[in-house]
């Protein structure tokens, strides 16, 4: 951080009330986050932890009408589930708030007026489904038919929840309107854009340049968005549920919820400091005062949003500072498969806090051993289990432990006096004197991985001093050094407790309990006399009990079940077509063609163009929604394929498609392409 700031705003971003949260969330956003900002409060710094429910968009209005319930229904229920676990989990905002709050539609309203006013949106009619029965547009998932990859039914606009495949409207076969079974008509409609291309500039600057810092997972995504070219982004929609668009004849649109969602910082901020002025001073501080650092902690998901789009929404309004960091992490797994909230494969927070009660603090640190900060991580039950076992309870309890043990038996739980020391203490004591400067560096650059480990680390040495001068022995001949021996175990267990706090908030007060520790500030750390001699101790008690093997078979053998479910469910073959005959199936012409070259359409995540030499000595592209299955096209240059000649061309994304690729959609959802089993000549027929 080149640049001082008087204070920080910190952000996480707005968990979607449409469920709980699970640890995969935890992982990537909240317990990084939390960290964070306990680390500035330990040093003394002003800064606000701002979150709450992002509660508006479709999916809450398709879960309330499959549940009989309202949308209001759905958010109350999941705000407060999603609340509650993460105050009983340590995550300590100062604010946790929600966007169908009434001050957060009146900040996004007058956010898009003034926006509007200014001119920075552009207007634009285009064609959208629309339902002519129920009188209203249609988002994707009101919008169901036969998948054309699985052919099965009940596939929705936007994906088929049988085989997994990613679907635009178009491709559905026999679409009709889930809400009256009526067949969706085109029809246009006004929204309003924002135009992100004129931002383009500054934007490459701002990011590119002037902050190489970033991670470079958040660097590198940010230039390739920039690279393809932005386009404008609708921040309106057809639907009605949502912040009604303040502007006349917009009667039945709503802001779009990726425009709406980051605007509830702004509102929650404001919120907050309205009901404490005294603690939290005037919002504007904290939003638009240059001596002001604004970090967004986000998943990789997010990252566009907030280093792209939500930038230029705030760099239009004209009086808002610009994110100084957002340190966004990459998605954890679970037990080596994606974590999917759809097909119930997660660990979900408020369930994991039932399981295991008084153990928020061991999910926050094996959460943060495996940061996934820069690249995809695992969680899996035996890891989570040895970390607590191996390291908390057998490393830095049983440190605790001993000292305090020790102590209470040999001087009536007093601090002994301290002594003149050794070699081999000065020796240790130099091993954690610049403990503090090293956890600095760490934490400042956002490695919350590599921070924990240094703290854990004095643990160790606290415990290697302990098992080498064996003062227990030295009890029968020299209670002076078992003196001396004792108190710098109490004092390196009293920086245990600073070290901790941002991590472990729950064991680091339960340790400042039994040291008696009143009073403690991070630039303490790394200090020697932090008990005084002859304090008193509380009662000692077991920091961390073990896990033991029943309570993990337990959580694996749910999940066992949950795989065995979905794998029921995941796949069955769909029914047979109607009887055809040869002559239809001849009307096809089926060929083979070698790949000579195959790349991602820019802006379209399913499509990759292919051009084929088809035999007739000038190649064909052909378009083919089968990125997600292949991410790395390049690699299927030379491979012969199976393509559909005479289908009437057609154009995606403005390229011609000239024919249909074959593929198969396998029982995970995935498709693959149909290969003859030997090579042949390109433009044989297939009959």
């Amino acid at each position: 951080m080149s640049k001082q700031f008087k204070r920080t705003t910190v952000t996480a971003a707005l968990p979607y009330a449409n469920g709980p949260v699970h640890i995969g969330h935890m992982a990537g956003v909240y317990v990084p986050a939390d960290i964070y900002v306990r680390y500035l409060r330990l040093k003394g710094e002003p800064v606000v932890f701002i979150c709450g429910s992002d509660e508006h968009g479709v999916p809450i209005t398709v879960r309330a009408r499959k549940e009989g319930c309202t949308p209001q229904d759905v958010v109350d229920r999941y705000h407060s589930i999603i609340k509650q676990a993460f105050k009983d989990a340590g995550i300590s905002f100062d604010i946790y708030s929600r966007t169908t709050s009434e001050q957060h539609h009146k900040t996004a309203s007058d956010f898009f007026r003034k926006l509007y006013e200014k001119g920075e949106f552009i207007e634009q009619t285009t064609e959208q489904y629309y339902d002519p029965e129920a009188k209203q547009f249609l988002a994707d998932r009101y919008i169901v038919g036969e998948c054309p990859r699985c052919h099965s039914q009940g596939a929705y606009g936007d994906q088929c929840e049988k085989c997994g495949s990613t679907l635009s409207p178009e491709e559905l076969i026999n679409p009709v309107s889930k809400l009256s079974g009526a067949k969706p008509e085109k029809r246009p409609t006004k929204h309003w854009y924002l135009p992100l291309d004129r931002h383009e500039g500054w934007l490459r600057k701002w990011i590119l340049d002037d902050h190489k810092e970033w991670r470079s997972n958040v660097y590198g995504q940010c230039k390739s968005w920039l690279d393809l070219g932005l386009q404008p982004r609708a921040v309106s929609r057809d639907l009605d549920w949502g912040i009604p668009v303040p502007v006349e004849g917009a009667e039945g649109k709503v802001l779009y919820v990726w425009f709406d969602a980051p605007i509830g910082y702004i509102s929650n901020t404001q919120e907050m400091c309205a009901a404490n002025p005294e603690k939290y001073g005037s919002w504007e501080q904290w939003w638009k005062d240059p001596e002001t650092r604004l970090v967004h902690f986000i998943g990789k998901d997010n990252i566009v949003f907030h280093c792209i789009v939500f930038p230029a929404m705030l760099k239009a309004e004209g009086s808002y500072i610009l994110p100084d960091n957002v340190p966004a992490n990459e998605f954890l797994n679970l037990e080596g498969d994606k974590i999917s909230t759809s097909r119930n494969w997660a660990v979900w927070l408020h369930e994991y806090l039932a399981d295991f009660p008084g153990k928020a603090d061991t999910l926050r640190y094996v959460l943060t051993a495996n940061a996934p900060e820069t690249k995809d991580n695992d969680f899996t039950w035996k890891d989570f289990q040895a970390r607590h076992n191996n390291e908390l309870v057998a490393v830095f309890g049983n440190f605790i432990n001993r000292a305090m043990v020790l102590t209470h038996k040999y001087f009536e739980g007093k601090v002994p006096q301290h002594g003149e020391p050794t070699d081999y203490d000065m020796a240790t004591l130099n091993e954690f004197a610049d403990v503090k400067s090293r956890l600095e560096g760490y934490l400042d650059t956002f490695r919350f991985r590599e921070a924990q480990k240094e703290a854990m680390n004095l643990a160790r040495i606290g415990n290697k001093y302990l098992a080498d001068t064996e003062p227990w022995k030295l009890a029968k001949t020299d209670m002076k050094r078992v003196a001396a021996i004792l108190n710098m175990s109490l004092q390196i267990a009293a920086n245990l407790a600073i070290a901790f706090e941002p991590f472990l908030p729950f064991s680091a007060a339960r340790l400042r309990k039994m040291l008696g520790m009143n009073d403690f500030k991070w630039e303490q750390l790394g200090q020697t006399a932090l008990l005084p001699d002859g304090s008193e101790l509380g009662k000692t008690e077991l920091l961390f009990e073990k896990i033991e093997d029943d309570a993990i078979e337990a959580q694996i053998k749910r999940l066992a079940d949950i795989k065995e479910q979905n794998r029921a469910n995941e796949f069955k073959p769909a029914e047979i077509k109607a009887p055809t005959s040869i002559e239809e199936f001849d009307k096809m012409d089926i060929r083979v063609a070698k790949v000579l070259e195959c790349q991602k359409v820019p802006k379209a995540d399913k499509l990759l163009q292919f051009t084929l030499d088809d035999g007739t000595g000038t190649p064909r592209t052909i378009l083919s929604g089968i990125a997600k299955s292949y991410p790395e096209p390049e690699k299927l240059v030379g491979m012969q394929v199976l393509f559909i000649a005479n289908f009437p061309p057609r154009k995606l994304r403005g390229i011609e498609s000239q024919g249909m690729i074959l593929s198969a959609v396998d029982a995970d959802g995935q498709l693959v392409l149909v290969q003859p089993s030997r090579e042949v000549k390109n433009g044989v027929q297939v009959g």
